[in-house]
């Protein structure tokens, strides 16, 4: 009798592991549901598409010295890029941030005082968000749609309230370490070697090695056919889902 309920009792986990299965792949949004049963909320950490395109982003809390390098680079190179920006920067540097929209770029937010968003209420969540934003506008006139969470730290209400505001929360798929102060070949070797169509680079605007690095990396790309565009041309406006690794998918494929 044991047995039979044993056998039972595997054959039922099985149908909900196969059920869990079904869901995950037929997402209808971006929660990507767990076999725990618990559903998590996803950034956009990549893309998955078959073209060679990918979407370089910088991250400004600190500093502005290499920013106007950087603002050359990408100007001679004829690219345009997502630069997250703090209200933090924002307040010590306004006419860079105008520069940065003025060259072609688009702005994201990356929230006003730069917290680590799990530890904030619902209110303090939203209030980075808002402020950020209205920051941003105010100064470039360009209001932003992205938003890339501090530290990277986010769960499912930071996912919930940025949604809400209309705003899409987005990660990188590379991490240049270029905060680390890494050589530019240290860099350079780092990226290359991770690329792939619809990865997301995180740089930061006033990393050491950054525009050398920066430099480099474009020649690559030029050389491997990649075609670097704003995350906004590179992720997936409606019909899509995000999967349990932060990949957004089509879902008309």
């Amino acid at each position: 009798m044991l047995a039979k309920y044993t056998l039972i009792a595997i054959l039922f986990l099985s149908i909900c592991g196969i059920f869990s299965t079904a869901i995950l792949n037929k997402a209808e949004d971006v929660v990507s549901v767990l076999v725990s049963g618990i559903n998590k909320l996803h950034p956009i950490y990549a893309v998955d598409i078959k073209e060679k395109k990918v979407a370089f982003s910088f991250d400004a809390t600190w500093g502005s010295t290499r920013t106007p390098l950087l603002l050359q680079t990408l100007a001679e190179n004829n690219i345009k890029t997502t630069f997250f920006l703090t209200n933090i920067w924002l307040n010590s540097y306004p006419q860079l941030a105008k520069e940065i929209v003025e060259n072609g770029h688009e702005t994201g937010l990356h929230t006003a005082n730069h917290p680590d968003m799990t530890t904030l209420s619902e209110d303090g969540m939203r209030k980075e968000l808002l402020e950020n934003a209205k920051m941003i506008e105010d100064i470039t006139g360009q209001k932003p749609s992205l938003f890339r969470p501090p530290f990277g730290a986010y769960n499912n209400k930071v996912i919930s309230i940025a949604k809400e505001e209309n705003i899409i929360p987005v990660q990188w798929s590379i991490d240049s370490l270029d905060w680390k102060n890494l050589t530019a070949e240290a860099i350079v070797k780092r990226v290359t070697e991770r690329i792939k169509p619809g990865a997301i680079i995180l740089f930061h605007n006033d990393g050491a090695n950054t525009p050398k690095a920066l430099e480099a990396i474009i020649e690559y790309m030029r050389l491997e056919e990649y075609t670097i565009v704003p995350i906004s041309e590179l992720i997936y406006k409606e019909k899509y889902y995000i999967d349990v690794n932060g990949i957004q998918k089509s879902k008309e494929e």
